[in-house]
Parts: structure tokens; sequence; C-alpha cells
């Protein structure tokens, strides 16, 4: 509500972001009450008004185990959820799908080499740009989401093991989707790497979060998910044509 929150997630990764964020938001909220409320002790109780007589206060072993064992205690009950999903992210798994992420100024090009599952041993590569809003005006678009668009979508079925190697040609770029969980940077000279397990079909949206020059919010990622049986479907139709 208000875009205060996460996007709707669509993958494993970004199931487990949402949940770390509910359980570190519940500690934080319970936190700040603790602490509100002793300070509205404090200065209710030790107010100078109220209290005409010093008193001498040096030390207390109690408080002191207790202001150090509190924060550890909570410390550790972050440490496993963190931790686990860090390990999540990092998974290699066997994947059945590859695409190769390149960044150019400003624009993305994919590249699909291995279609094992598509039964094509051919390449695929085109560049995906945004669409402008003389284009989206002069062709009608109703429905379409301005600066967020491309002339090429992105299509991946669901329920499969999908692996993206992000590099970059010129400059930095990053290749986000907030709804997958997926915020990998594009360096010139590397090639990083992310696994992804889609759960839900639909039409997701991301753009670059990096600042790669004027242009780095005009880089849109238009993601189209489809079930597996419909995705094989247009892949052989596609190759019969």
């Amino acid at each position: 509500m208000y875009q205060q929150g996460f996007q709707d997630p669509a993958t494993t990764t970004m199931e487990g972001i949402y949940l770390f964020n509910l359980h570190l938001l519940f500690i934080i909220i319970g936190i700040v009450l603790l602490v509100g409320w002793l300070l509205f002790v404090v200065l209710i109780n030790f107010i100078e008004l109220s209290n005409s007589s010093v008193v001498v206060f040096t030390h207390s072993n109690i408080i002191e185990i207790l202001w150090t064992s509190f924060p550890a205690l909570i410390l550790l009950s972050l440490a496993s959820p963190s931790f686990s999903l860090l390990y999540s992210l990092d998974e290699i798994t066997n994947t059945e799908l590859t695409l190769k992420i390149i960044g150019y100024q400003w624009y993305w090009s994919y590249e699909m080499s291995d279609f094992n599952l598509c039964f094509n041993s051919g390449v695929l590569i085109y560049s995906s740009y945004m669409l402008t809003n003389e284009f989206l005006k002069e062709n009608s678009s109703k429905g379409f989401f301005r600066n967020l668009e491309a002339n090429k979508r992105l299509l991946f079925p669901t329920n499969t093991h999908l692996r993206f190697l992000v590099s970059a040609i010129d400059v930095l770029h990053s290749w986000t989707i907030p709804s997958f969980g997926v915020k990998v940077d594009a360096c010139p000279g590397r090639l990083n790497q992310s696994n992804l397990f889609l759960k839900r079909f639909g039409i997701f949206f991301g753009q670059c979060s990096e600042i790669c020059g004027v242009n780095h919010g005009f880089m849109p990622v238009a993601f189209l998910v489809v079930p597996s049986i419909k995705y094989y479907y247009l892949i052989l139709t596609n190759l019969k044509n």
C-alpha cells in the first residue's frame, strides 16, 4: 500500500527476503517500543523538578549483564535466517535454461545459447530498448506502463531452474527485477551469476538501478513468465515458422 512494501514475490528467493523482512521488522518494533518506554520512565521518575535529592549511582552488575545478553540473543535470532537466506541466494543448481545479459549505454542485450528443452541448437540474440512516450502515443498503446515497457520482452517458463549470466560492455549497470529479488551488477570484464526458480506466471518489470549515466533509469526489463506447457508450445511454434 502506498508503495511502502515489497512487490508480490514471484520466486523462492524473494519469498525468503520477504519473510526475513517481516521477522526483522517485528524485532525492530519491539526494540523501539522497549527503548521508548525506558526513556519515558527515566524522564518521568528522574526529572529535576520532582527529585530534590541527589542519588549516587555508579554501576549495576545485573543491568550490565542484561544489556549485554539481550542484544547478543537478538543477533543470534537474526543470524540463522540471514545465513540460510544468503546460502540459498548463492546456491548453484542444475539449471535448465541459461540467459546471458549484457548492459550497453543504454539498453540491454540478451543471448540464449542453450535450448536443451526446446530441441534447438541455435543461438538467440536480441536487444531490448525502452518504448518512448512518442511511440506509445502514436500506437495507442493503452495499458502499457510508461518508462517500463520494452520493445522485446523476455519469455521464460514457470517451475524451471534458470541461470542468468550478467556482464556489461561500457560502464557499470545493474539488472534488477524487484518481484524476483534479483539485483545483479553488470561490470565490464566480469561475469556475475544469479539463479532463479519462478513460481508464478505474469508480467514483471525492472530497471537498471545503477547510476551508469544520464539514461540509467530508462533501461527497463520486461519479463513475461508463462506456464511451462505454454512456453514449450510457443517455442516449438516459432521454430516451425
